[in-house]
């Protein structure tokens, strides 16, 4: 089992786990208040070789003060930087890919290209010339397809829809059918 870690920006406590030294980085940040994406990251790191950093969410300050998308963004880009990558595809599972998107919008020089298992339905620029993959449940209804259609339809030449049989946890039902589509479209084996 991977070592979870805690790098405190700012006496922000931000938990996150590295796995594999592959040349490929990808970051993976999840759903608010669970991680599915470990066996994801696992697979990707041990089988198909990848340098991979899962991020997790700092506590709450105070209560009712839950940080917003670009807080935990600076969060993760503070982690990013803490352990050296430079880097990576950036992807998150429901508001982990909101959180995502937010990072990239904000620093798409730091980014291989975006990654978003379930899409939610959020109004945020898109990084321009980079590469998106959306892998969607069939039957997620917390991020819709809809929501994931929205999004490619608004850069149809670079956005890509993957689907995997399941609802909203799809990437802890299906983790490894998950993970190859991702290995699978970075063509890395």
């Amino acid at each position: 089992m991977t070592d979870i870690q805690i790098f405190e920006p700012e006496a922000r406590a931000v938990p996150f786990v590295v796995e594999g030294d592959g040349p490929i980085g990808l970051v993976l940040i999840p759903e608010r208040g669970q991680d599915v994406l470990g066996v994801v990251g696992h697979y990707l790191a041990e089988e198909a070789g990848f340098h991979v950093v899962r991020v997790g969410y700092r506590s709450a300050a105070r209560a009712g003060a839950e940080p917003t998308a670009a807080e935990r963004a600076a969060d993760v880009l503070a982690v990013l930087d803490h352990i050296g990558l430079e880097r990576a595809w950036i992807g998150g599972h429901g508001f982990g890919g909101t959180v995502a998107r937010e990072l990239v919008a904000a620093h798409a020089d730091r980014s291989n290209g975006l990654l978003l298992l379930g899409v939610e339905e959020k109004d945020i620029a898109l990084a321009p010339a980079l590469p998106i993959l959306i892998i969607q449940g069939t039957d997620d209804a917390v991020t819709p397809s809809a929501n994931a259609e929205a999004l490619q339809a608004g850069a149809p030449e670079r956005a890509s829809i993957k689907t995997v049989e399941g609802d909203h946890l799809f990437p802890a039902s299906s983790p490894i059918e998950t993970a190859v589509i991702i290995e699978e479209y970075l063509d890395w084996d």
